[in-house]
């Protein structure tokens, strides 16, 4: 088998062209596609720091500098938990609602033209597949396997 013809080879292009494609998109709103992915990872109630970097797969470190990142451009405010005092709770400032709104539109907009071109009975398909995909990987982790 050629590494061409690997789902591995696949998947990763169309993540690599996905991602030069918002981080073109974002790059006219001062911002990246993680900065994107962030905004609408962040719950109107706050959403503790640890939940967002499970939610995108994002070491500590990392998420911590865009964070920051965030904060200073004013799209986001920390809070501490009223209930638990250690968890640190990431809340959006209305400049972040707003640019959350401009996300949430652009991903709405390209998914449209997606499902333009590709079958709701092949989305199910592609769902189903990228979904036993993911479960094969989580099962082959080391730290998921018991």
């Amino acid at each position: 088998m050629k590494l061409k013809d690997t789902i591995d080879f696949h998947i990763k292009g169309t993540w690599h062209s996905l991602t030069k494609m918002y981080n073109r998109i974002a790059a006219k709103y001062d911002a990246s596609q993680t900065v994107a992915y962030i905004l609408v990872n962040i719950d109107k109630e706050g959403t503790p720091a640890t939940h967002i970097a499970a939610r995108l797969g994002m070491e500590a470190t990392s998420l911590s500098r865009v964070l920051k990142k965030m904060e200073d451009q004013q799209y986001i405010f920390k809070k501490v938990d009223k209930s638990d005092k250690r968890i640190m709770k990431i809340f959006l400032t209305s400049l972040g609602v707003e640019k959350r709104k401009i996300v949430k539109q652009i991903l709405i907009d390209f998914n449209k033209k997606v499902l333009i071109k590709i079958s709701k009975e092949e989305m199910k398909i592609f769902y189903k597949v990228i979904n036993t995909i993911n479960e094969l990987a989580y099962q082959e982790n080391p730290v998921n396997i018991k």
